[in-house]
This record gives C-alpha cells, structure tokens and sequence, in this order.
C-alpha cells in the first residue's frame, strides 16, 4: 500500500500537469488568433492600400487626358467631339471611385475622396466646348485656367489619398510585427510549459522508482 506522502506527490504532479495542460489549449487558441489576425492584416494591406493605389493611379491617368484635353484646345486637332471625351474618362474616373468607396475609408479619405468627387460631378463638367475655344476668340484663357485651378485641386486629393495608403500600410504592417513577436514570446513560454510537464511526469512516475532504488 502506498504512504500518504507518495499520494500527494502524485496528486500535486496531476494537479500541475493538468494546469500545464489547460495552459498549452490556451496557448493555442492564442495563436490561432494570432496567425487569423496576422492574416486579416495583410488581406486589409492587400485590398484597402494596394488595391485602392492602383485605383488612385487609374484615375490620375484620367485626369492627366482630361487636362490634356482641356490644355491643348487650341492645337490643330479635331475637337469636335472632345466634349464627350472629357466626359467617358470622367465616368471612368467615377466608376474607380465607386470601388474606391467600397473600401475601408479611414475619416480623411472619406474627406478628401468626397471633395474630389465633387470636383469631378460639378467642377470639370463641361457641357458646350465653345467654353473653351472657339474660331472667333480663341481660346477663353479664363475658363481653361479656372478648370486647371480644379484639375490641380483634385490632383491634390489624389496626392493625400495616396499619402493616407503609405501611412496605413505602415500602421498595419507594424500591427503584423507586434502580433508576430507576441507569437515567438509564447512560443518561448510553450517551451518552458513543456519543460516544467516533463519535470512534472519525472516526479509522478520515476522519482519513486529511483527512491526504493
């Protein structure tokens, strides 16, 4: 029959090695919200600031054929159907704002997203190119100034949204370093709960063995 003292040793070896158990699920399930919230990072990377940088420079490239357009009204070309030019690259630019808006916005995008869209809707609508040029007068200097004062704001716009993805990305990108280092920290602590369970089995099945020894 086993003594008192050896009973509770192996009940104090069980009780630990139990705790040391219940520590290790926890660990787990730890990590694997860390290694889903690693995941989720880079997919927001991928499809609100890579995603949303290729948008930005799609419609910087129409917004340059547009100035083009409206810059050069009075070089020998013909211009009779600029006006509908202007306006296919301006539904373009507005269909890749519409994505744009499906993304997650931070507040200054939302900002500076809704001012360059009411550049575009109001601003840079030109409804008759006799606003610009015409075989009388020439071209109306004023007008094509005022619309390259808009085109330069929402150039601005674009320049800041493509700002707040450099920013954003690097927020997240070290939201991904914090996460990953916090993983190799309890994968260090796994290693001593592990060490400490072999510790814990040593005493519950050897250690009387080696007594009566």
């Amino acid at each position: 029959m086993q003594n008192t003292p050896s009973k509770k040793r192996k009940i104090t070896a069980l009780i630990i090695i139990g705790f040391l158990m219940l520590l290790m699920y926890g660990k787990n399930l730890t990590e694997r919200t860390a290694f889903n919230n690693i995941s989720n990072t880079f997919k927001e990377v991928y499809n609100d600031r890579l995603v949303v940088e290729g948008y930005i420079f799609r419609i910087s490239e129409n917004l340059f054929k547009i100035q083009k357009l409206v810059d050069h009204c009075n070089i020998n070309y013909d211009y009779s159907k600029v006006v509908n030019e202007i306006a296919e690259h301006e539904k373009s630019i507005m269909g890749i704002v519409i994505d744009f808006e499906k993304t997650n916005l931070t507040e200054n995008e939302e900002q500076y997203l809704s001012d360059f869209k009411t550049i575009i809707e109001t601003d840079l609508q030109i409804k008759n190119y006799a606003l610009l040029y015409s075989d009388s007068s020439g071209v109306n200097l004023k007008q094509v100034q005022l619309y390259d004062q808009k085109i330069t704001k929402a150039q601005q716009d674009l320049d800041n949204l493509s700002k707040i993805q450099l920013e954003e990305g690097e927020k997240l990108i070290n939201k991904a370093n914090i996460i990953i280092n916090r993983s190799q920290i309890w994968s260090q602590f796994e290693v001593a709960l592990l060490i400490i369970l072999a510790l814990a089995l040593y005493l519950l099945l050897f250690r009387n063995k080696l007594t009566f020894t």
